[in-house]
C-alpha cells in the first residue's frame, strides 16, 4: 500500500519531532550536571591560590557558636499529618503512584501505616530511597529569554508527595529549634514567615531614602551567585548543620540520609531522560531546599557586619548599601575590602560569585553622583553600573529614587495585559474576567507598592 506523500511528510516531520525532543530531554540532564561540575571545577582551581591567612580569617568571622542542640526528632500525631496533607497542594508528581487528590480522599484510610512510615523515618534518620529521587522540570527563567538556550532554564525538582510530607514535618521542628534560640539571620528575608521580597525592598529603600535626604551618596551593591542551589557542598552543609545550628544524635543523621544518594531526571512534553546522581546541592522545588541554603549561607552576615556594611538578603539576593559623603574614600575603601572577603568565604564554600550579573549603582543627589562616579570605575573588579536603574528583586531602582521608571514599566504591562483581555472579553464570564485582571495587572500593581 502506498502512502500519499503528504501522510510522508507528516510521518517524517512527527519523527524529527520526537527525536529532537529526546535530544532536549538529554541535553537538559547532561547540561544541568555537567554546568555544576565545571562551576565546582572552576573553584577548585581558585580555592588553593587563597592564602591560609585569608581562608582562616573570613572562617573565624563566621563561626557561630551554639549551646542548646536538636537531637532528634519528636514523632508527629494523627491529627498533625492530617492537617500537614490537608493544607498542602494537591500538585501531583510523575512518581506519584496515585494523583495527591485521590491519596487526599483516601487518606483516612490509610493513615496508620503512612503515619508510622513518617514517624519511623524520624526515629531512626533514615530516608526512604524512593523519596529520594526528582523529576527535574526546565522552566524558563524570564519569558523573553531564548527557549533554544539551555543556560536560561531553572531546573526545578519535582518530589513525590508523600517525601514532601515529610520533609514538612521536619521543617516545622527544624523551624520551631531555629526560631527558639534565635539562629535565623535578622537581615534575611527569605523563606520565612512574616518575610518576603517585599520586607527586603522596604527596608533597603527606607534607609537608602533617609540617607538621600541627609544629603548622602549611596553605593549599592546586587549581588548575584551563578547556580547557587546547586553547587552547596554537602559536606559543608552537614558541617555547619552541627557546629552551627546545633543538630546532632538521630537529627543529623536524618539530614545525613536526605542529601545522601539522591538521583534526578529531566521529564520535558512525556520523555524522560536517565537518572543521574546529584552529589552537590538541594533540589529547588524541595520544601527544605529553601531553608537548608539559609542555613549554608547564615556565616555570610557576619562577614559583612565586620566591615559595617549595610545589607539584607532574599535566599541567594545579597544587597550590600553604604551611605558616606564624595569626599570620603575611606568609606569605598571598606566596600572594596568587605566584597574581597565576601568573594573569598564564598569561594571556599563553593558559591560562585558572577561579576556579570552583579550590579552596582550610586544613588542620590546628581551633582553629588556625578563627583563620585568619576572617583570610582568599579568595586573588587566589578563594574559600575553605566544605566541610572537596576532591578531589585522585581522593581527597578532609579540614581533619584522616583521610582519613576517601575511606574512607567507597571503601567506598559498593565495596559498590554488590559488591551489582550479586551479582545477576548465577550466570551469571558464576569468570574473570568475578574480573575485574568488579578493574574495579569492588578497583582503587578499591588507589588512592592
Amino acid at each position: 500500500m502506498h502512502l500519499f506523500p503528504h501522510t510522508m511528510c507528516k510521518i517524517i516531520s512527527q519523527i524529527v519531532f520526537l527525536r529532537s525532543h529526546f535530544i532536549f530531554v538529554a541535553l537538559q540532564c547532561t547540561w544541568s550536571i555537567q554546568n555544576v561540575n565545571k562551576l565546582r571545577h572552576k573553584l577548585n582551581q581558585v580555592i588553593p591560590t587563597i592564602s591560609p591567612e585569608q581562608a582562616e580569617a573570613v572562617e573565624v568571622e563566621a563561626s557561630i557558636e551554639t549551646s542548646v542542640t536538636l537531637d532528634c526528632f519528636t514523632a508527629v500525631d494523627q491529627a498533625e499529618i492530617t492537617s500537614i496533607i490537608t493544607s498542602s497542594k494537591s500538585s501531583t508528581c510523575l512518581l506519584d503512584p496515585i494523583p495527591t487528590r485521590l491519596f487526599k480522599e483516601t487518606f483516612p484510610l490509610i493513615n496508620d501505616p503512612i503515619l508510622t512510615m513518617i514517624n519511623a523515618s524520624l526515629e531512626t534518620g533514615y530516608v526512604p530511597q524512593s523519596f529520594k529521587y526528582a523529576v527535574v522540570k526546565p522552566l524558563l527563567k524570564k519569558p523573553s529569554l531564548d527557549p533554544s538556550i539551555l543556560a536560561n532554564y531553572r531546573p526545578i525538582s519535582n518530589l513525590p508527595f508523600i517525601s514532601k510530607i515529610l520533609e514538612r514535618v521536619v521543617v516545622k521542628q527544624l523551624y520551631c529549634h531555629l526560631q527558639d534560640n534565635s539562629h535565623f539571620e535578622d537581615c534575611q528575608s527569605g523563606f520565612r514567615p512574616h518575610h518576603s521580597t517585599e520586607t527586603a525592598l522596604v527596608r533597603v529603600s527606607n534607609d537608602l531614602l533617609l540617607a538621600s535626604e541627609k544629603g548622602l551618596l549611596s553605593i549599592l551593591v546586587l549581588l548575584d551567585l551563578s547556580a547557587a542551589f546547586d553547587t552547596i557542598d554537602h559536606g559543608i552543609l552537614l558541617h555547619r548543620l552541627e557546629q552551627d545550628i546545633g543538630i546532632r544524635g538521630s537529627a543529623l543523621q536524618w539530614f545525613k540520609s536526605y542529601l545522601s544518594d539522591r538521583y534526578q531526571f529531566v521529564n520535558v512534553n512525556g520523555h524522560s531522560s536517565q537518572c543521574t546522581r546529584v552529589n552537590y546541592g538541594v533540589p529547588q522545588g524541595s520544601v527544605l531546599g529553601p531553608i537548608l541554603f539559609t542555613l549554608y549561607m547564615l556565616p555570610l552576615g557576619n562577614i559583612i557586619r565586620k566591615h559595617s556594611i549595610n545589607f539584607h538578603c532574599y535566599a541567594d539576593d545579597t544587597q550590600l548599601y553604604l551611605s558616606m559623603k564624595p569626599d570620603q574614600n575611606d568609606q569605598i575603601e571598606k566596600l572594596n575590602a568587605c566584597i574581597s572577603d565576601i568573594k573569598t568565604w564564598m569561594t571556599i564554600n563553593y558559591l560562585l560569585l558572577n561579576p556579570e550579573k552583579t550590579e552596582v549603582i550610586i544613588l542620590g543627589p546628581k551633582n553629588l553622583r556625578d563627583t563620585l562616579s568619576a572617583q570610582i570605575v568599579s568595586l573588587d573588579g566589578i563594574s559600575i553600573a553605566p544605566n541610572s536603574t537596576v532591578r531589585n528583586l522585581g522593581v527597578l531602582l532609579d540614581q533619584d529614587l522616583s521610582f519613576k521608571a517601575h511606574i512607567s514599566q507597571a503601567c506598559r504591562t498593565a495596559f498590554f495585559h488590559l488591551r489582550n483581555i479586551a479582545k477576548i472579553r465577550n466570551i469571558l464570564s464576569k468570574s473570568d474576567a475578574e480573575k485574568l485582571i488579578h493574574a495579569f495587572v492588578t497583582s503587578r500593581l499591588d507589588y512592592s507598592w
